[in-house]
């Protein structure tokens, strides 16, 4: 498998990315199974691995921490920190109080005594970005951390870390883990560009936009919306194809399966081939949930899509759209919070 450097880290990395969100509770609760595909992932290439805390509440890491306990030396360990870990307030952010605090449980889960790049999860609203850059530049100074980025972060906050750091003799967020897909291409308007014109390694995470790029929605009617629809019937505003959002998703999946048929590909290949394609994305993260899951996007390791197809792709989905605006995982306050835009 193909490397690429991270950024400005020195770090080489694999252009897959093992994502272990589904390892654990939240997705398959079998550990030696999932001990197994991070194996099978390592064995293949792939070299870096990302979870993070609150995947199934710290369960994620304890199974990739056994899974890495004899090729810890081989592996680039990710890890995030933001999301609240229990009830109380204090157990959730990116203050210096918690973020101390969250990484010495995830060396603990994950039994190393280094993380090669922590993340934050998050932007924190509560928190002046100049204490958690001072908090994190401190860990990685005592040896606990090797670099640090952040996820799901605007292009402005992007821009406002990166010169709190120069201003304030801090290490710098070296690498920015978006969500991107062929349905959900917003970030190339100015997240993407902001990332490379900072010379930030880029983790994709989402290539299959939550299960619509996977094959398994063809017709409205595969969308089961019901207490067995598992993702689907939790967060419907992303997948009810009565919704004009959806229903645009919908109508797009039909032309890219006719796409990725034409050109000799299945859809979840042609999807992975489309994100790794851009210029300023260093790896793709794929999340399987599954030993088989994992074994097919292995086989599309090696897709490389031509300019035709990028160009068919970028008719069916415009360059930076977003076709359901809903799909957004980070929502800034001054839209979600009403108090904050009347007086």
């Amino acid at each position: 498998m193909k490397r690429r450097t991270l950024g400005g880290t020195g770090i080489s990395v694999s252009e897959y990315a093992l994502g272990a969100m589904m390892f654990g509770s939240f997705g398959n609760p079998d550990h030696d199974e999932a001990v197994g595909m991070i194996h099978r992932a390592l064995d293949a290439g792939i070299n870096i691995v990302d979870t993070a805390d609150i995947y199934s509440r710290g369960e994620s890491e304890e199974i990739v921490g056994k899974a890495l306990k004899d090729r810890r030396d081989d592996v680039v360990l990710a890890t995030k920190g933001h999301g609240p870990m229990g009830d109380d307030d204090n157990r959730r952010g990116s203050s210096r109080r918690w973020l101390t605090r969250a990484v010495e449980d995830s060396l603990r889960r994950l039994g190393t005594d280094r993380i090669d790049l922590y993340q934050v999860h998050r932007p924190d609203p509560a928190t002046d970005i100049d204490e958690t850059l001072s908090a994190l530049s401190d860990l990685v100074r005592a040896g606990k951390i090797r670099a640090i980025g952040h996820s799901t972060f605007p292009a402005e906050q992007i821009v406002e870390a990166q010169w709190t750091a120069e201003r304030r003799g801090h290490i710098r967020f070296r690498t920015e883990q978006p969500p991107y897909s062929i349905l959900a291409r917003g970030v190339e308007a100015a997240v993407l560009p902001t990332a490379q014109r900072y010379g930030m390694g880029v983790l994709t995470w989402g290539p299959l936009s939550a299960g619509w790029l996977s094959g398994k929605y063809v017709k409205a009617a595969d969308v089961d919306l019901g207490e067995g629809g598992g993702r689907a019937a939790l967060e419907q505003h992303k997948f009810d194809p009565s919704l004009p959002g959806n229903a645009r998703k919908l109508e797009a999946v039909g032309e890219l399966m006719k796409l990725a048929a034409d050109a000799g590909l299945k859809l979840p290949h042609l999807a992975i081939a489309f994100v790794r394609a851009h210029p300023a994305v260093t790896s793709v993260i794929i999340g399987p949930r599954t030993p088989a899951h994992l074994d097919d996007l292995l086989r599309g390791a090696e897709t490389e899509l031509s300019g035709d197809v990028l160009d068919r792709i970028d008719e069916i989905v415009p360059p930076g759209t977003d076709l359901n605006r809903d799909d957004s995982y980070y929502v800034p306050p001054a839209l979600a919070d009403s108090t904050l835009r009347r007086r």
